[in-house]
């Protein structure tokens, strides 16, 4: 067993400087004092070997709940917050949950069931608990309309690229993260400033971009991730000029290029990297070129990941995948072999694999497949688009077409919307197969995120 497991992430509280913080918009809490302090309030708070469910209103709740709970508990349920209780109750009777942590009042088809332990800002305790328990951490898959599953994950799993690329990396980092952290993104970026002996900056709900960055801004922030549509809106606001980080991340979209060319003109300045990454998976790669896509030399094995392609379908193994489903009826996570089959398809062009979509997300026109986000990868190099959403609609003729949502650019002249209109399409005739091609082109003020930051794909 590896030692992250052992040991659990308070080892890593002692290193690095002594001011390494937590903070969100009303609190900042400090990491060395989680090693003699805990969170966790009321008569009932001994988790050791507890299976926990993580349900708290903030995230600064949550991150301190992990740090303290890991190694302790036998196994933890991070709760992301837009899920409500009531979806919750079957996902704790797979999950097998004895206790909750929460600063809500639980519902009633908790009490009695489950054990319940507050949660508060760290208080001195009286005595230090003993780290004897390789902690699962259970997650929630996202992208979903139904229940979403349980993914089991381990510690080691969770920090395999962290301690591959070196902890001491980004020792003096600021993280700061557009992700809740209790999704497999933002989790990561925790992980990071924890492990490698830095400090975090969390998001808070219902603030606005401008306060965000301003936050952000005087915090120090030097090191930040978010989705390309969470990068994209933050482009939108015109709120960049003043922010000035050392490194952007993208992750969990797909990053074309110009969303890395519209960063790498905001932040002339920053490390500029994208990620591929998901909730089952685990971390595969980062490419820090600049550039769409990954290098071709990226398929094998690499650094203890191993991939490969399968009917244009990118598949993963290693170490940092997560271990299974969970669930009585829970499906098996990776074929016989041990490879996850991420549903991203993929295309050689060149020396060079490029994202071209999901396989559960692909339009049907007359049986001729459109992946979506190829269409907005050529729509989204036009100068005056901001961002982009193709999809389908209902067609008495081919059963569907594809249409296209457009953001334009901060300071677009409306007079030019329909010689943007023309040119769009012109470059969708150059660029992509005839089928391929929006029937219709909408101008529209905004385009909706999903809580986990991806581009909201509802089709009409």
């Amino acid at each position: 067993m590896s030692l992250p497991d052992i040991i659990g992430l308070r080892h890593y509280l002692g290193r690095g400087p002594k001011d390494r913080t937590i903070s969100d918009a009303r609190h900042s809490v400090s990491l060395a004092d989680m090693i003699e302090h805990s969170c966790l309030a009321g008569e009932c708070c001994e988790p050791s070997g507890r299976s926990v469910l993580l349900a708290t209103s903030r995230q600064l709740f949550s991150a301190l709940a992990m740090i303290e709970l890991d190694g302790l508990a036998r196994r933890m349920l991070l709760c992301p917050p837009d899920l409500d209780w009531e979806r919750l109750r079957a996902l704790v009777e797979q999950a097998g949950i004895d206790t909750i942590v929460t600063d809500q009042p639980p519902p009633e088809y908790c009490v009695g069931r489950c054990s319940v332990i507050g949660i508060d800002l760290p208080k001195s305790r009286a005595a230090r608990r003993t780290v004897d328990h390789a902690t699962e951490w259970l997650m929630l898959t996202s992208g979903t309309s139904g229940l979403p599953k349980i993914v089991r994950h381990t510690l080691d799993g969770l920090a395999g690229a962290i301690l591959s690329e070196g902890p001491a990396r980004h020792s003096d980092a600021i993280w700061a993260t557009f992700y809740d952290i209790r999704r497999y993104g933002g989790l990561q970026i925790l992980l990071r400033a924890v492990i490698g002996g830095g400090s975090m900056v969390l998001s808070e709900p219902g603030e606005t971009i401008a306060a965000h960055v301003a936050r952000l801004r005087a915090s120090g922030v030097s090191h930040i991730s978010g989705t390309p549509s969470h990068w994209r809106k933050l482009l939108m606001s015109g709120t960049p000029a003043d922010f000035s980080p050392h490194y952007i991340r993208l992750s969990g979209e797909i990053a074309d290029q110009a969303v890395l060319d519209g960063l790498a003109q905001a932040f002339p300045h920053a490390s500029i990297g994208h990620a591929y990454a998901s909730t089952e998976a685990g971390v595969g790669f980062s490419v820090d070129d600049g550039r769409e896509g990954f290098p071709a030399h990226l398929i094998g094995h690499r650094d203890g990941v191993e991939m490969k392609i399968v009917e244009g379908s990118l598949r993963i193994r290693s170490k940092r995948t997560a271990r299974a489903y969970v669930g009585a009826d829970a499906p098996p996570l990776a074929d016989e072999e041990g490879f996850v089959d991420t549903g991203d398809i993929v295309e050689l062009r060149g020396d060079r694999y490029h994202f071209v979509g999901r396989r559960g997300g692909i339009i049907n026109i007359g049986g001729l497949k459109v992946h979506p986000e190829e269409v907005e990868a050529v729509i989204n190099r036009h100068a005056c688009v901001q961002m982009s959403r193709a999809r389908s609609r209902r067609s008495p003729i081919t059963g569907a077409i594809v249409v296209a949502d457009v953001v334009l650019r901060v300071g677009t002249d409306e007079t030019r919307q329909e010689t943007i209109r023309a040119e769009i399409l012109s470059r969708c005739k150059d660029g992509l197969a005839a089928w391929k091609v929006p029937a219709m082109i909408r101008f529209v003020e905004r385009l909706e995120v999903t809580a986990a930051g991806k581009l909201a794909r509802t089709d009409a």
